[in-house]
């Protein structure tokens, strides 16, 4: 049975159940074809050392997707553009000076100020599921949390943040493998909402810069060496808020589920709280915000014993590869005090996720705060899952909170 699961597998073509349990499909991937050539010529990868190789060797695996993203999206569309630009589809050298000028605010010395706010906004946020007893997770917390902390680092005004996790998920939303039409027509929706904000709010910001240490948008006018130009400013902020919206609302989902899924577990971490950072990594590794990221080979070169031609595209499956028993022991098991715990969440190499400091300071903090005001909050009713195969989490996940 499981080799009928590697056989017939088509990233292009999923089956329904694939979203609620994407782990046997890729148990079969690494056990019988852990370089499965799909139907369209591309190859999907599910080992780790495979996985983390590709990672660390930008030579050969390049991040750039203009090839595929001119066919998918057409080169005149704004998701061709913002999709080139941004940082995260870019190999070097415009990669490392557009992630050098990012990296100072992201760093921990210079995250340290928001940890205040994020407390009080945190803390808001219990206090008004508290006054109802109960609560959808996801809208009314996790997703809150990181529109907040992303309109803090651009320096974006409380009242015009509404709109931020809307365009967020409709942008990200087209990068899935298979493009709807109305997922384009979102898309490019909230690109241009997005891009006619973003025009006024960097013409303020030129005329009255803020605090290059802690305003992400000033650090990147104001970059060292060649300066962004207009589109580069503007898709890298449009970057930002993707990058560090859906992954972290998922992460602190994920972490709330997990915890209501195993209730001894929850209990142990209650109990030994100096094992929420180890907990943190250890959600990012069993249930992997981002499960897909993507290459495309610039030589013929071998992976896995297997040869792939210049010019292939490359899938790597992280959430198969943070389940390899080959790099984790009991790979299937949900170890809070996993140590140590080398997972693939935020990538590997020169790629590694440039908010992942970020992430780990937003989840700590509502967790932490969650468990200490609910620790025995329970499902109320089934999760609802989000349909999609690059992004893992939940799109309602209602809560009685005790």
């Amino acid at each position: 049975m499981t080799r009928d699961l590697a056989d017939s597998f088509d990233l292009r073509n999923l089956p329904p159940d694939f979203y609620d349990d994407p782990f046997r499909y890729y148990r079969a991937l690494r056990e019988h074809a852990p370089v499965k050539r799909m139907p369209d010529g591309s190859v999907f990868l599910t080992r780790y050392a495979d996985v983390l190789a590709v990672y660390q060797d930008t030579a050969a695996f390049s991040s750039d997707r203009k090839r595929e993203f001119g066919p998918k999206y057409g080169e005149h569309s704004r998701l061709f553009r913002h999709h080139t630009t941004s940082l995260v589809f870019n190999d070097a050298p415009y990669h490392t000076r557009v992630r050098r000028s990012i990296m100072g605010a992201l760093i921990p010395r210079a995250l340290a100020p928001l940890e205040p706010k994020l407390e009080t906004l945190v803390a808001r946020l219990l206090d008004h599921a508290e006054q109802t007893g109960h609560t959808d997770v996801i809208s009314d917390f996790a997703a809150a949390i990181p529109v907040e902390v992303i309109g803090d680092l651009l320096a974006i005004s409380d009242a015009d943040r509404t709109p931020l996790r809307g365009w967020s998920l409709a942008i990200l939303g087209a990068l899935e493998p298979v493009l709807s039409n109305e997922a384009l027509t979102a898309g490019e929706r909230a690109l241009k909402g997005f891009h006619d904000y973003l025009s006024i709010l960097i013409a303020e910001r030129r005329a009255t810069p803020g605090d290059p240490e802690h305003d992400v948008l000033t650090r990147l006018i104001q970059s060292e060496g060649e300066p962004l130009s207009a589109a580069e400013l503007a898709e890298n902020c449009v970057f930002l808020l993707n990058a560090g919206h859906e992954t972290t609302t998922n992460l602190i989902g994920n972490a709330i589920e997990l915890l209501a899924r195993f209730p001894q577990t929850r209990a142990r971490l209650i109990a030994e709280p100096d094992l929420l950072r180890t907990t943190i990594e250890e959600v990012l590794r069993y249930e992997s915000s981002n499960q897909l990221g993507n290459r495309l080979t610039t030589r013929d070169v071998a992976i896995g014993g297997e040869a792939l031609v210049a010019g292939t595209f490359v899938t790597l499956c992280i959430g198969a590869a943070n389940r390899d028993p080959a790099a984790f022991a009991n790979a299937e098991e949900f170890d809070i005090a996993r140590n140590p715990n080398r997972h693939l969440a935020f990538a590997a190499g020169a790629h590694q996720c440039a908010g992942m400091n970020l992430a780990r300071i937003e989840a700590r903090i509502a967790l932490a705060a969650f468990l200490k005001r609910f620790p025995d909050y329970a499902l109320d009713g089934q999760p609802t899952r989000s349909r999609r195969a690059r992004f893992r989490g939940f799109t309602a996940m209602p809560l009685r909170l005790r």
